[in-house]
C-alpha cells in the first residue's frame, strides 16, 4: 500500500527544518528531511529576517525530499507570530521583514489604552505585537502603508512564495492584537480607530485550508507538485495540537519561548487576566490558547553562545543540577533579557541590582536561570488555574525544551502537579496532524491526540 506523506516546514527564530510525516501500522512516523539555520540580523538600522534566504531554504528542503525519494502530497508552514510583510498591488514586498526583537516600537507600544484594547482583542500588550509594529510603520514609513495592498504574516508570505496566492490564517493573525477575540475576525472598529488601511487585512482561513498547488516555476525546480495547506500557521498553535492534552491539563510549549497555558472555549478578557500577563490566542476548532509568553530557553540559548566551546544543552543542564543549591533568582520576563548585547552580563547586573549573590561559575549561572524559569511556571500555573476557575490536573511539556530533565524536575516540584515530557517534536507533529486531518486520514482532534500518545514517547517526570 502506498503511504500518504506530508511535510511540515517548521521555522523558528534560530533554525528551520522540513519534517516528513505519514501513518504506518496505526502510528505516526517522522523523518527529518532538511535543516537550516535562521536568525535576524541588522539591516539599514533595523533587526530583520532574511526573507529571501528563508524562501530559498524552503525550496531547497522540498527539493531534498524528492532527491531522497519522497514526494509529499501536501506541505504546510508554521513560524513564530506577529512579524509580517507588506505587499503592493503587484505582489512585491514594500519593505524589509522586521524581527519582533527590534526596538522600533519603543515609542508606540505604550500609546494605547491597555485595558480597552485587551477587552477587545484578549492579547497581552507586548512591544513586539503587530499592532505596535504597524503604528511604528505609520509613524516612520507611512508611504509603505499607503502603498500596501496586503499584509502577510511570515508563514503566509512564504506560502505565497510557493503558490502565488495570498491567504490569511486565523491562528497567526490572532497574535497581532488586531482581532476581536469574541468574533474571531479582524476588529474593524479598532483598525479604523488606529487609521490603519482596512484593505491590507485579508479574509481569515482556518487551519487545514488548501491554498493550492505550488506554482509551475516551483514545480519545475523541486520536481513535483504538492498542494500547500494552511496548518496552524503559528508555531504555538501547532505545538498545542501536537500536545497529549486531556481535560483539565495545562500545556507548556518549551523552546526559545515558554508558552504556558490551557485550551479554553471562551476567551477571558478581564483586567485581572491582563495584569497576570495572560493572553488569548486562536487555536484549532474554535478553541483559545489562554497562555502566558515566558522568556523561556532564549536565556539559556544566549548563555550557550557566550560560554567557551558552546557546550551541549545536556552538559549545561548537568552543570545546573550540580549547582542547584545556588540561591540567586531573576525575573525571566524582565525587559533587560529580551535582546541584551550579552545575556550573562545582563543576568549579573540584574542580580547585583537586586542585592542577590553573583554566580561564581557557569553551573551557578545556569542553576539560577533554571530555578527562575520553574518558579515562573509555577506562578503562572496558579494564575491560570484561578482565572479558569479550577486547578490543573497535569502539565504537559512539549517541544525541544522537554528534553531538559533538570528543568522538568524543578518544574514538577514548583508546580506541585504531575508533569509529563514529550513529544519533543510537538510543533512539527501538530502541523502534520492538521494536514492529516485535512486529508481525512484522521477523523478528529481527539483521535489525533490519541494517535500521538501511541506514536511517541511521553515520559512522566519523577521527582
Amino acid at each position: 500500500m502506498n503511504k500518504h506523506t506530508h511535510v511540515a516546514i517548521d521555522l523558528g527564530a534560530s533554525s528551520g527544518r522540513h519534517v516528513l510525516g505519514w501513518l504506518e501500522d496505526g502510528k505516526m512516523q517522522l523523518k527529518e528531511m532538511y535543516r537550516f539555520e535562521n536568525g535576524a540580523a541588522m539591516k539599514n538600522g533595523y533587526l530583520c529576517w532574511d526573507h529571501a534566504q528563508l524562501t530559498r531554504e524552503i525550496i531547497a528542503g522540498l527539493k531534498a525530499c524528492r532527491e531522497a525519494g519522497e514526494m509529499p502530497e501536501t506541505v504546510a508552514i508554521d513560524t513564530w507570530g506577529v512579524d509580517y510583510a507588506l505587499m503592493d498591488e503587484e505582489g512585491h514586498m514594500l519593505s524589509d521583514t522586521f524581527a519582533y526583537r527590534d526596538s522600533r516600537t519603543k515609542e508606540t507600544w505604550k500609546s494605547l489604552d491597555d485595558d480597552a484594547v485587551y477587552a477587545r482583542t484578549g492579547i497581552q500588550p507586548q512591544p513586539f505585537n503587530t499592532i505596535y509594529q504597524l503604528l511604528a510603520d505609520q509613524e516612520n514609513r507611512p508611504a509603505d502603508l499607503e502603498k500596501a495592498a496586503r499584509l502577510l504574516f511570515m508563514p503566509e508570505y512564504l506560502t505565497y512564495c510557493l503558490t502565488g496566492k495570498m491567504e490569511s490564517e486565523y491562528t497567526i493573525a490572532s497574535t497581532s492584537g488586531l482581532l476581536n477575540a469574541k468574533t474571531r475576525d479582524w476588529d474593524w472598529e479598532l483598525i479604523d480607530e488606529l487609521k490603519l488601511p482596512r484593505g491590507i487585512f485579508g479574509p481569515l482561513r482556518q487551519p487545514g485550508f488548501a491554498v493550492g498547488p505550488v506554482t509551475e516555476a516551483i514545480e519545475k525546480e523541486i520536481g513535483y507538485k504538492p498542494t500547500v495547506l494552511l496548518a496552524p500557521a503559528h508555531d504555538t498553535a501547532a505545538a498545542v495540537l501536537g500536545a497529549p492534552l486531556e481535560k483539565g491539563d495545562a500545556f507548556l510549549s518549551s523552546g526559545t519561548w515558554s508558552l504556558l497555558g490551557a485550551e479554553i472555549d471562551t476567551p477571558i478578557l478581564t483586567r485581572e487576566a491582563r495584569l497576570c500577563g495572560i493572553t488569548n490566542e486562536g487555536g484549532v476548532e474554535g478553541t483559545y490558547r489562554f497562555l502566558k509568553n515566558i522568556m523561556g530557553l532564549w536565556i539559556i540559548q544566549n548563555i550557550r553562545k557566550e560560554l567557551p566551546g558552546k557546550p551541549s544543552f545536556g552538559d549545561m543542564a548537568k552543570w545546573a543540577k550540580e549547582n542547584e543549591a545556588f540561591s540567586g533568582r531573576i525575573d525571566v520576563d524582565a525587559p533587560e533579557f529580551l535582546a541584551p548585547a550579552n545575556m550573562t552580563e545582563a543576568i549579573y547586573a540584574y542580580l547585583e541590582s537586586h542585592n542577590q549573590p553573583k554566580p561564581q561559575n557557569a553551573g551557578e549561572l545556569l542553576a539560577c536561570v533554571n530555578h527562575s524559569l520553574a518558579e515562573s511556571y509555577a506562578k503562572t500555573i496558579q494564575h491560570l488555574g484561578h482565572l479558569v476557575g479550577q486547578p490543573f490536573k497535569r502539565l504537559c511539556i512539549v517541544g525541544g525544551g522537554s528534553q531538559n530533565q533538570f528543568l522538568n524536575e524543578l518544574t514538577a516540584k514548583a508546580c506541585g502537579i504531575p508533569v509529563t515530557a514529550g513529544p519533543t517534536e510537538g510543533t512539527a507533529i501538530g502541523n502534520l496532524l492538521c494536514q492529516m486531518l485535512s486529508a481525512g486520514e484522521i477523523a478528529s482532534v481527539s483521535e489525533a491526540r490519541a494517535l500521538l500518545k501511541e506514536s511517541f514517547e511521553i515520559k512522566e517526570v519523577v521527582i
